[in-house]
């Protein structure tokens, strides 16, 4: 399928504006221009707290949303686990504001959306520890939060996928908590691999490069040798039975597409349920770019995903 007509605008629109990839940047330069973008204000929630929660390597910021929920509905929600992407060195839960806002009213779940710690500053496994901590944190809080422990779901995009699949093998190996569902949102799922068709289609030109990636990873890692560690590449763990169901997102012009995808076929043949949904014609980041319409068309799916499996009523909210 072509590439989506918004996309190309968008795209036409950055290429006009000079930008020069994140390769091209140094770490502040990224940062800055990331948090520059502009993005239109969330939609309505009930209820919104920053916190800070305890880390392995200090406090970790968190941000808590509580859903609109439809009158006389009662009792705890399911706990979503949020990671944004960024790869592992940029982004930031101010930056997934309006996604974790969409999510919580659409999903009828509290999210719990982590700040975990950022590459290089914080190389890896940082990040991995951070996450575990956080989800952690969530179940053993839940009833604070208005939220059901049994009802977790472990979600993210980009970087933040890559840490929720990396949460839910460490959860099943060190006995829980027990997840319910895993949402990975165009992850990154094996850094030992440059060889995927996927990264040779779509390396140039459709907003993340191959060079991108490259930096992201070398930013992250410590060394080359952490590239084989399970805990950054998941499609690598030994053995994936037993992983909670999962909900796999992939764009069919982004170099992640075929890494996301086989992660889905290592679930499948490990005997986990797994739908795997590619999305023609988008880029990687789509669903955080407000501009497209496909943006909310994610979000639902992935809310009518939640609501089926973690039997919540009809939606309170659509956009």
């Amino acid at each position: 399928m072509p590439l989506d007509a918004q996309v190309q605008v968008l795209l036409d629109q950055m290429k006009a504006l000079g930008f020069p990839g994140f390769a091209a940047l140094d770490v502040s330069q990224a940062r800055s221009l990331f948090s520059q973008v502009e993005r239109p204000p969330g939609e309505p929630v009930a209820g919104v707290e920053d916190r800070v929660i305890p880390g392995p390597g200090g406090d970790i910021p968190v941000r808590v949303y509580r859903p609109v929920q439809p009158a006389g509905s009662d009792g705890p929600l399911p706990l979503v686990v949020f990671f944004h992407g960024g790869g592992w060195t940029i982004g930031s839960i101010e930056g997934h504001d309006p996604v974790c806002r969409a999510l919580a009213n659409r999903a009828g779940s509290v999210v719990l959306s982590v700040e975990y710690r950022l590459g290089p500053e914080h190389r890896f496994p940082a990040a991995v520890e951070d996450a575990v901590a956080a989800t952690g944190w969530a179940v053993e809080h839940a009833h604070e939060l208005g939220a059901d422990p049994v009802r977790l779901v472990v979600a993210g995009d980009s970087a933040g996928g890559n840490l929720a699949a990396v949460v839910a093998i460490h959860a099943r190996d060190t006995g829980g908590p027990a997840i319910a569902h895993q949402v990975l949102i165009y992850p990154a799922t094996d850094m030992t691999r440059r060889d995927w068709p996927s990264y040779e289609e779509n390396g140039e030109g459709y907003f993340l490069t191959v060079r991108d990636m490259e930096w992201f990873e070398t930013h992250y890692l410590r060394s080359p040798a952490d590239r084989d560690s399970w805990q950054a590449s998941p499609l690598l763990a030994a053995d994936h039975a037993g992983l909670p169901p999962a909900l796999i997102l992939t764009a069919e012009f982004d170099p992640l597409r075929d890494q996301g995808e086989a992660y889905g076929e290592r679930l499948r043949a490990a005997g986990v349920p797994v739908r795997v949904v590619r999305y023609p014609g988008q880029i990687h980041g789509f669903m955080s770019l407000d501009a497209l319409d496909v943006s909310k068309t994610a979000l639902d799916e992935i809310a009518a995903e939640l609501r089926s499996a973690l039997g919540v009523g009809s939606a309170a909210h659509s956009a």
